[in-house]
């Protein structure tokens, strides 16, 4: 049955937007029963970025919408902790007991002993972020935020001092877009609904640089396979040889950036010769690939957030985002660099987050190393008090979090308490002491902003929750009133909330977005690009950044700084492999999961069929491993037992282990997260989940 006539069969179709951890932020047309079930999902034509295209994933959203294993009722464990056992209660009696146990900690501990968890399991701005209004209001301990973003913005924001670029939509209009180190036939579809358009329309081409050849590499009109941890290399190879052939745009230099003599000296050395015997990358290829983005000045270079969750991440992004500085691809319409557009939307949340109220004296912890944090070391712990209860929103940490020995130690403690709210009995739920049930994005209203476009997108309620199920803003106001927190924001809806942070934050009113279904907040050309300066006091591009004071939303400082390369360049502050390690893993996103969302879902785990390793073949060979052997995984955090996939589509060496499943896919129950290291990315911190050295041996037949 095609799209048209399925529509047709539905009662109405609501306007809707994705609040799942990817930069696309579709807008979507969701088919309602009359039944008040959903059909399928749809992107909707009328977006000029999602131009009517969305993922398999969350076209057949109905699978978990509907699921029969979503949590429906407050669950209280009985038993052991960790036992997986729970007895149904009243939501006044669950909540009751959180509030308990929370005033307990902070009678015994003081108020830090208290840290509220959240992440990107939703991104709406009321659901995700008002959690932090609870824990300002009541001075619980900060979050740190590194999971996701710190080493790309910071490395991108070091050239341009500003979280923004060119229209993404601009893709369309260029002559070569550069998707670099991001798969998004996997992880965010549009970016190939507009680079693909340009191809057709205009003839561009696509260059792709990815450590194995992906979705995306394989649609590419120039592959180009690097080593994890190595793009900074190939970037200034490549910018070696647009000085060296002439194609450097010198006066867009010298009237936009900072230092190019200093860098043309610098790259005189960073030959393709040099590149290739550190990245991997055939002299020919990078030649080649130079060439491209010399010749195609109207260059779009999309850069991802994978080839950042390395320790030398930020370095490597802000290489990359040099090249079209060098080639002046900026003055283009289609030409420039883009990594995400936070800096546009200029919230004001103070409502939702209750930031008038935050006493920056409150300690601040990592998450990422919430491992370290439960086991009390001191290093991660800081000077305060233990944390001793927690409440978790959207997140799956006993997953998704890295070093996952410490994490699963840390919570196996008698003396945590765990208020998980969610959807599924994840990981993290079967280890709580209570479980709330928790609404999807269609049954509880929300706003959202486009990481990799330019909307803010509305979320309405379109049908209603199953069984008992709270969102999480009645949820944060309802401890809110036990445990005696005080502020507006509590009082209010969350169509109230909404309409609050619109309208002080100058983009109107909830009425007017729920007649429009979104804002196109894309700044003018001239701003996008730079054209009257990059977001420093001598408006140059910093080919020179002072690492220390790159502009990012938290002053929290860690990890070796003063390591950071002063001009563009590869440093070897990666877990490089050795005679006990000789192989370099990275966690790379399967395209049927989204981190540990969708892995209860039939099609998703037909999709992905079991937890594979991707190794070389002739390294396979010298290690006597077939095609779908069983192999383990090590070093010194930890062991992981999975299958292994011959493939050539990487450099030997190295290991490629796409998706985050369940710990209970694997034999022993440890994930791949287990191999994973917590230890922060200089210099405001973050996960590098694709940069861990590892042995690998076929596992040995069992009796």
């Amino acid at each position: 049955m095609n799209q048209t006539a399925r529509i047709r069969e539905a009662v109405r179709i609501g306007a809707s937007a994705c609040p799942h951890d990817c930069p696309s932020t579709c807008a979507l047309e969701v088919e309602l029963n009359a039944d008040g079930t959903i059909g399928r999902i749809h992107g909707a034509k009328d977006n000029s970025y999602t131009a009517g295209v969305i993922c398999a994933k969350v076209a057949r959203y109905a699978e978990r919408e509907h699921h029969p294993d979503r949590v429906m009722r407050p669950l209280l464990r009985v038993g052991a902790k960790g036992g997986g056992k729970f007895e149904a209660v009243s939501w006044d009696k669950a909540l009751d007991a959180v509030a308990e146990k929370f005033l307990d900690a902070e009678a015994r501990h003081g108020a830090e002993a208290v840290w509220p968890y959240y992440y990107a399991g939703t991104m709406g701005l009321v659901m995700r972020d008002g959690i932090n209004r609870l824990r300002h209001a009541k001075k619980y301990s900060g979050f740190h935020s590194t999971i996701c973003v710190n080493a790309s913005y910071t490395g991108f924001a070091a050239g341009t001092g500003r979280i923004a670029g060119p229209d993404p939509r601009e893709m369309a209009k260029s002559d070569l877009v550069v998707i670099w180190g991001t798969n998004p036939v996997n992880t965010q579809v549009n970016v190939m609904t507009h680079a693909t358009r340009a191809r057709k329309e205009r003839g561009a081409k696509i260059a792709a640089v990815d450590v194995y050849m992906n979705g995306t590499m394989a649609q590419a009109d120039l592959a180009v396979l690097v080593k994890p941890g190595t793009d900074a290399a190939l970037a200034c190879a490549v910018m070696h040889c647009l000085f060296r052939d002439g194609k450097a745009d010198r006066d867009y230099l010298e009237k936009f950036t900072d230092a190019p003599g200093e860098l043309e000296a610098h790259l005189q050395s960073r030959t393709p010769q040099w590149a290739s015997a550190i990245c991997g990358t055939p002299v020919e290829t990078i030649e080649a690939f130079a060439r491209l983005v010399g010749e195609r000045k109207r260059a779009y270079f999309r850069l991802g957030y994978g080839f950042a969750r390395s320790r030398n991440g930020p370095a490597s992004m802000h290489a990359a985002s040099c090249i079209p500085a060098v080639t002046g691809a900026w003055r283009h319409e289609g030409g420039g660099a883009f990594h995400n557009n936070a800096a546009i939307y200029h919230w004001n949340k103070t409502m939702i987050e209750g930031q008038d109220v935050l006493d920056p004296k409150v300690r601040m912890l990592d998450q990422s190393r919430i491992g370290a944090i439960l086991l009390g070391e001191r290093d991660a712990l800081g000077e305060g008090p233990p944390v001793t209860a927690l409440l978790i929103q959207n997140t799956n940490p006993l997953s998704v979090a890295p070093d996952q020995t410490k994490v699963k130690a840390g919570f196996a403690r008698d003396d945590l308490f765990v208020c998980v709210h969610e959807q599924f009995m994840t990981e993290t739920a079967r280890v709580a002491d209570v479980v709330l049930p928790a609404t999807t994005f269609l049954e509880h209203d929300d706003v959202y902003q486009g990481g990799g476009h330019q909307h803010i997108l509305l979320g309405p309620k379109l049908v209603e929750p199953p069984g008992e199920c709270h969102s999480n803003h009645e949820v944060i106001c309802a401890l809110a009133r036990r445990v005696g927190a005080s502020h507006p924001g509590f009082g209010m809806t969350p169509r109230q909330l909404i309409d609050w942070t619109l309208q002080k934050s100058g983009w109107g009113t909830l009425d007017n977005l729920e007649r429009q279904k979104w804002i196109d907040c894309q700044p003018p050309f001239e701003e996008a690009h730079y054209l009257n300066g990059f977001n420093w006091p001598d408006k140059k591009f910093r080919f020179k950044p002072d690492w220390p004071t790159v502009p990012f939303r938290s002053p929290y400082h860690c990890g070796p700084v003063d390591k950071l390369p002063v001009l563009p360049d590869y440093v070897p502050l990666i877990e490089v492999a050795d005679a006990e390690h000789p192989f370099r893993l990275t966690t790379s996103p399967a395209r049927g999961f989204l981190n540990s969302t969708f892995n209860e879902t039939p099609t998703s785990l037909t999709q992905e069929k079991r937890p594979n390793v991707i190794i070389h073949p002739e390294d396979a060979a010298a290690l006597g491993i077939r095609d779908g052997d069983r192999v383990v995984l090590g070093n010194s955090r930890g062991e992981v037992r999975l299958h292994a996939r011959l493939f050539d589509g990487v450099h030997r060496g190295v290991l490629v282990a796409e998706s985050i499943w369940p710990n209970s896919a694997y034999e022993d129950g440890r994930g791949i997260n287990t191999l994973t290291g917590a230890d922060p990315i200089a210099p405001y911190g973050g996960a590098a989940f694709h940069d861990n050295k590892v042995w690998v041996r076929k596992e040995k037949a069992r009796a």
